[in-house]
């Protein structure tokens, strides 16, 4: 059972993804910030007298540079989050490239919660049968609900994803 493991690509697939994620969030975004600081030093403020008297030594540069622009960095962020709609396009792309938009997501709602949604609207397709309150158009609308539910309970998708997942 442990080498059927290896001979699917999906571990693979989430180790890049974590490996991705950690390098950039952490050692890329760390050595980007010190470089960063070095280079503006060594290579500008060094060879600029005037910016030199303000900063003699690199560590006043560094905590300076820290100091103004983490805050700034704060506040370019919570703009990004809150005040423009560029985050807004950015959920946008990842909602349409989600394919669990368009399918089940494994565990309780597969297995639990959609099987109970299927079986209410039966019941309730029943009651409203039996005291003469289901409409033509009702009975369709909830047909189509129910072939829905069960092609997402079998793990297929409903309506039009963008990308599929492999295999599916």
């Amino acid at each position: 059972m442990r080498l059927r493991q290896f001979a699917n690509p999906r571990w693979i697939y989430r180790g890049w993804f974590y490996f991705r994620l950690g390098y950039l969030t952490y050692f890329a975004f760390l050595l980007g910030y010190a470089s960063t600081a070095v280079s503006v030093y060594y290579l500008a403020i060094k060879n600029m007298p005037d910016l030199l008297k303000v900063f003699p030594r690199f560590f006043d540069f560094a905590f300076w540079g820290t100091f103004v622009g983490v805050p700034l960095a704060v506040f370019v962020g919570w703009l990004h989050m809150k005040r423009t709609s560029l985050y807004t396009s950015e959920a946008d792309i990842g909602a349409e490239a989600n394919p669990y938009n368009y399918k089940l997501i494994p565990g309780y709602w597969k297995e639990v919660l959609a099987p109970t949604f299927l079986e209410i609207l039966k019941c309730n397709r029943r009651i409203l049968a039996l005291n003469n309150l289901l409409s033509p158009e009702d009975g369709q609308a909830i047909s189509r609900l129910e072939k829905d539910l069960q092609t997402l309970i079998s793990g297929g998708y409903v309506g039009h994803p963008k990308r599929r997942l492999p295999g599916n």
